[in-house]
């Protein structure tokens, strides 16, 4: 069995990201200019050590358990590598159960390592490491984003998974406010019923129709775009907080969603004056409603996703 070569070093960069942006439950994805850092040393010593900087740095393992760290190997014994020991330094501005991509940032980093540490022969391109991180994460919305950065639009089939970059015009500004509370995919999953009716399968249908186009030719069109029929309404009671700034926003005509599966609130706003006007009604409502502290970001959407730096 051929063994990783000791004495490289790389440091891999992937995006946050936002998944839904309302109707499009599981189909749509954006990627967001925060992201999180990832330097890996391969060594001839065995074992593996892991620092972590940020988010997460008190409670994540510092060891092989460390899921950045556990997935490297397990892709590297899967393509039939023989690992050698590794030093890993994380840098985490990506905050975790926020509904922003922590974990599909951290399957989509490790991926991207373990192949930048294959011998160049054996390397395979962004496609095979969104399928793989897909895999892993059971889902392609967030995965997406994260490996081909943009606005992207993902789909299952029996045979895998797909996705494509959507237009995104550039009057598109997103911001996120991230809450001091932390909910889990799993749990919001939870809440979701197994059946809708038909017509709000049809309403949500016609809204995800024009969400994409609102975000690739007419942002005025986005407030009727984001409305969604499938899961925010289910969610609510597990994220009250976010369900009030998401209601005082959209009455404010802010097209406000819940970013993934929450509690960070999204806004997609129209312009640069636009997301300054929804920063500033985030902040007017956190100043009446002191139970919950937010932190407010203006973003960016970066065009390409993970990218890997030989040091």
């Amino acid at each position: 069995m051929p063994q990783i070569q000791a004495g490289q070093s790389i440091a891999v960069h992937v995006p946050a990201t936002s998944a839904n942006l309302g109707p499009g439950f599981d189909v749509l994805g954006l990627a967001l200019s925060v992201c999180d850092t990832l330097v890996v040393h391969t060594q001839a010593e065995s074992g593996v050590s892991v620092s972590i900087t940020g988010e997460g740095a008190e409670t994540l393992p510092t060891d092989e358990t460390h899921l950045i760290a556990k997935t490297i190997l397990e892709r590297w014994a899967e393509l039939g590598f023989e690992p050698c020991g590794l030093r890993i330094e994380a840098t985490n501005n990506i905050p975790h159960g926020r509904g922003m991509g922590s974990s599909a940032a951290a399957m989509v980093s490790a991926l991207a390592a373990a192949n930048a540490l294959l011998p160049a022969d054996a390397q395979s391109g962004p496609e095979e490491i969104f399928q793989a991180a897909s895999r892993w994460e059971g889902h392609p919305d967030n995965v997406a984003p994260a490996v081909y950065g943009g606005l992207t639009l993902s789909w299952t089939t029996d045979a895998g998974f797909g996705t494509l970059q959507g237009v995104l015009h550039s009057d598109i500004v997103p911001v996120i406010a991230i809450p001091d509370i932390e909910l889990s995919t799993a749990a919001a999953r939870g809440l979701l019923p197994e059946t809708v009716p038909h017509a709000l399968a049809a309403a949500n249908g016609g809204r995800v129709g024009l969400l994409i186009h609102a975000l690739a030719h007419e942002p005025a069109a986005l407030m009727v775009g984001t409305e969604d029929f499938l899961h925010q309404g289910f969610r609510a009671p597990a994220m009250e907080q976010s369900a009030g700034l998401i209601a005082h926003l959209r009455s404010a005509g802010h097209a406000a969603v819940v970013s993934g599966a929450g509690p960070t609130v999204l806004v997609l706003s129209n312009g640069q004056d636009g997301a300054q006007a929804a920063a500033a009604a985030i902040s007017g409502y956190a100043a009446r409603h002191a139970e919950t502290t937010w932190r407010v970001r203006i973003e960016s959407v970066p065009p390409t996703g993970v990218r890997v730096e030989v040091l």
